[in-house]
């Protein structure tokens, strides 16, 4: 295993302000690279003060395009939508000049909209200036789910696609996820956790074993190291 950069904080607040920083600096260093810049960034409850935080870094966010890691196939209107979390909580004050991809289209099926959701994500600034991670309890991330039917094909570094549909029991809905070499591609990767709990899985993660069984274990043995981000 590589050496991890491991960052330990006493509670939310700290985390979301150094994970908020950590992005904001990598975006600020690509846009003065290239003039452009895009990140990836997860859903769920553990980002939105994150998100609200990046929200008001002073970028210019109208050369900035936001998507994300994975999406589960719903509506934008449902509360399980991580585009509708993206919408309201990162997409405000400085950052609501950014332009947002979401994943979902408004298809039946992911794999009815996975051509174009693989198109729109091909034609983005790649590779990311940053990619924001969280992580299950089975050790998941993005939607690269232990057992799900399009694992291997998510994981496969030669695939040369940058986006899967994933279904698997534990994922609920069915979802849209970035590729694994997608994601590694990054200028730098976050991975964002907090809690006793998720910090014994990850610890877990970091022993031998297959990728399969813990694929945030790919992401773990990364070069460079990820920078993983924790509080309790």
């Amino acid at each position: 295993m590589n050496f991890l950069s491991w960052h330990e904080f006493e509670n939310t607040e700290q985390v979301a302000a150094h994970v908020s920083d950590f992005v904001g600096r990598a975006i600020a260093a690509r846009l003065e690279k290239d003039g452009r810049a895009a990140i990836a960034v997860s859903g769920g409850t553990t980002p939105i003060r994150f998100f609200q935080m990046l929200s008001g870094y002073e970028l210019d966010w109208r050369k900035v395009t936001i998507t994300l890691v994975d999406d589960r196939w719903v509506p934008d209107a449902s509360p399980r939508s991580n585009a509708k979390q993206v919408r309201m909580y990162l997409l405000q004050r400085e950052a609501a000049a950014a332009t947002f991809l979401p994943l979902v289209t408004g298809d039946e099926t992911p794999e009815a909209g996975a051509d174009e959701v693989e198109a729109a994500v091909a034609a983005l600034h790649l590779p990311f200036a940053a990619v924001v991670l969280g992580m299950g309890k089975d050790g998941h991330t993005a939607s690269l789910f232990p057992g799900g039917d399009r694992l291997a094909q998510a994981l496969a570094p030669q695939t040369g696609r940058h986006v899967e549909t994933m279904h698997a029991d534990a994922a609920v809905e069915p979802r849209v996820t970035l590729t694994l070499p997608v994601l590694l591609a990054a200028d730098v990767i976050a991975i964002h956790i907090e809690g006793a709990r998720k910090r014994a899985v990850l610890e877990a993660a970091m022993a031998p074993g297959p990728v399969e069984e813990m694929p945030i274990r790919a992401v773990l043995a990364r070069e460079p190291a990820p920078d993983i981000f924790w509080c309790p």
